[in-house]
């Protein structure tokens, strides 16, 4: 291999940066893997001669990841159309709870604030041009040059979107400014979704209700595969009511603490078999939103049967 050649080793180590990104533009670990494999395999198709020639295979490997990214954006929206319930972003358990070992994609995907669920959940409202130049340069810095090659616009329109992209996270934050917030630290956070799940298996309704905001919303998804709300339930004391229900019809449910998609959550398992994951946004000392994965496509990494993960 003449010194110019591409390294193998540099090219390999972006998949951790590439999936981290992915992600983050799909909601989907299981469709970022595919986007990420994909890019790849157009690499590896290339010939040496073609390889030798890109400068920086580690933007041109974004630059292809985000045109795929881009172009399942435009398709997904279609497929969730067509989506029974409502569709979450799949949640992603802490890197030292990912079954199957730290060289799983979970520990490839970092844990901050744009990977917290409800950011995700912003993130569905975008257009798919928005949210690739907002996650893009927002989020991994990526400067309007090179993400114009990405999306096909002047830096000029990517700047619009990114800003366009920004009023709609504000819009989703401003409800939550309104109230002085003292659940910041995850401790505090914690301590709230204990009391919750303390109270639901105690079937005690009125400490559910007094945990949850009154506007409260909870979604649950479980693409029609399992059963789940097809509709968002909405207030404090329906959601209440709804769970304890739902505790009386599942008898034999295990509920856990565990961190989801970066803060603290619950999981809910029968027979040793991951059922529900549930994430939560806090305002103040209340429960703001809940949202619960119970399509069992979304919660591979929680029950260990993701068998193509090694390879990230």
């Amino acid at each position: 291999m003449s010194t110019s050649d591409p390294d193998p080793r540099a090219i390999f180590g972006e998949r951790r940066r590439l999936i981290a990104l992915a992600y983050r533009l799909l909601g989907s670990l299981t469709e970022a893997e595919d986007a990420v494999q994909e890019a790849y395999a157009r690499w590896y198709a290339m010939s040496p001669r073609q390889q030798e020639a890109v400068e920086s295979p580690g933007a041109w490997l974004t630059t292809v990841a985000g045109r795929i990214c881009l172009d399942l954006l435009g398709s997904a929206r279609v497929r969730r159309e067509r989506y029974v319930g409502a569709w979450i972003p799949e949640p992603l358990p802490d890197r030292t709870e990912w079954i199957g070992g730290p060289a799983d994609p979970a520990d490839r995907v970092a844990m901050d604030e744009s990977v917290n669920m409800a950011f995700l959940v912003v993130l569905e409202s975008m257009t798919p041009a928005e949210r690739v130049a907002f996650v893009l340069h927002d989020v991994f810095r990526y400067p309007f040059a090179e993400i114009a090659e990405i999306i096909a616009r002047s830096p000029a329109a990517c700047r619009q979107l990114a800003t366009s992209a920004r009023r709609r996270v504000r819009a989703a934050q401003a409800p939550a400014t309104t109230t002085t917030t003292t659940t910041t630290t995850t401790a505090g956070q914690a301590g709230l979704v204990r009391r919750f799940k303390e109270a639901w298996e105690a079937r005690d309704i009125k400490t559910l209700v007094g945990l949850l905001d009154p506007d409260a919303t909870m979604v649950a998804d479980g693409g029609g595969l399992v059963g789940a709300a097809l509709r968002p339930v909405e207030g404090g004391e329906r959601i209440a009511q709804y769970l304890i229900h739902m505790a009386a019809k599942a008898p034999g449910l295990t509920l856990l603490e565990r961190t989801v998609n970066g803060r603290p959550g619950l999981v809910a398992q029968y027979a040793g078999t991951t059922v529900t994951v549930a994430a939560f946004d806090l305002t103040a000392d209340r429960i703001t939103h809940i949202w619960a994965v119970r399509n069992p496509e979304k919660l591979r990494a929680w029950n260990g049967d993701r068998a193509d993960g090694a390879a990230f």
